[in-house]
């Protein structure tokens, strides 16, 4: 760190992971609800999709008038090349935010390993401190190979002090001690588990230590296919822009729109209601408002906020569907 920046020192600093869908975002939000209001929190958030819409959703609903502070890296998973773009990103938002705690969110299909390890180096050494991590878990996928069998998904699990039985108002007697039976089997750190429903989560869970010791772990990613940049680089005169990324046998597809470009609030939750994803995060600027959509295997929720600078949507799955496209642009206003 610069000179400048001695006093940042010993940020009590959590790791909030979970696969795709599992409501991290949620859990998040909520904890910035319950955060003291004489307290500057900051959010460093990574996404697989190269458009970047989780930041966009933090920030319609907490602002830095209520001294939270949020840094985006989209484009996989945010420690690749040597940890820079989560270097420079972690810099320049700790910098800004002087925070009392940092919350880093990586992509649901992002290695919290290596996230670690760049958060433990020299370089943040007396900077950060590193408390609990919490990996959301959604027990139902249990009974799902593709995600049992997933490296990243077992990881996330073998990282965490904590494990967060999510969306537990969805499950059926036997999923709770089916959890509780895979994290006794694949947990590291003897996690505790604990049980949640729509990512409602203590503030009393982030405190104390991390127990968690590194072993010397590389995974090599899929290179985005749009190039770096697609999150942040001017618009088209077209007015839209198009980014694609692939990786850990995912797909995704974005788009970024211009702010004069509205749209129609009725067709748009019609066209986001039958998209079939893994995954699918959205702001709009709509006739009737700002809104923002979260769509999971569960359910299409849509909230309003307060403002956004434009319209974004990146959309997960196992294979991207071409016709999402004209669906979506269908759905412009006239």
């Amino acid at each position: 760190m610069s000179a400048s920046e001695t006093a940042i020192k010993a940020i009590p600093t959590n790791i909030i992971t979970g696969f795709l869908g599992v409501g991290k975002t949620s859990a998040i939000l909520n904890l910035l609800e319950s955060k003291p209001t004489d307290e500057r929190w900051a959010v460093l958030v990574n996404e697989f999709g190269e458009i970047g819409v989780d930041g966009s959703l933090f920030q319609g609903r907490h602002g830095e008038e209520q001294q939270v502070y949020i840094r985006e890296v989209p484009g996989g998973c945010m420690c690749c090349a040597a940890g820079l773009p989560m270097q420079i990103a972690l810099n320049q938002l700790l910098t800004r935010a002087k925070p009392d705690r940092l919350l880093i969110e990586p992509t649901g299909l992002g290695h919290p390993v290596e996230v670690l390890e760049v958060l433990t180096a020299d370089y943040y050494r007396e900077v950060l401190s590193i408390q609990k991590t919490l990996t959301l878990v959604d027990a139902r996928k249990l009974e799902d190979d593709r995600y049992t069998g997933h490296d990243t998904f077992n990881q996330q699990i073998a990282i965490a002090d904590v494990v967060v039985g999510n969306k537990q108002d969805l499950y059926s007697p036997e999923h709770f001690q089916l959890l509780e039976n895979y994290i006794a089997d694949k947990s590291a750190l003897d996690a505790t588990v604990v049980f949640s429903e729509q990512g409602k989560v203590s503030l009393a869970l982030l405190d104390g230590p991390s127990a968690m010791t590194l072993p010397g772990h590389h995974h090599h990613h899929h290179k985005s296919e749009s190039g770096v940049g697609a999150a942040d680089q001017p618009l088209p005169q077209q007015g839209f822009l198009k980014a694609v990324n692939q990786g850990e046998g995912f797909q995704s597809v974005g788009w970024r729109f211009d702010p004069v470009k509205t749209f129609d609030r009725s067709r748009l939750y019609a066209f986001l209601s039958g998209i079939t994803a893994e995954r699918m995060k959205a702001v709009f600027i709509t006739g009737e408002g700002v809104f923002g959509y979260n769509l999971t295997s569960d359910a299409l929720l849509e909230i309003e906020l307060d403002d956004c600078l434009e319209s974004r949507i990146e959309i997960i799955a196992l294979e991207v569907d071409p016709s999402w496209e004209e669906g979506l642009f269908a759905c412009l206003d006239d």
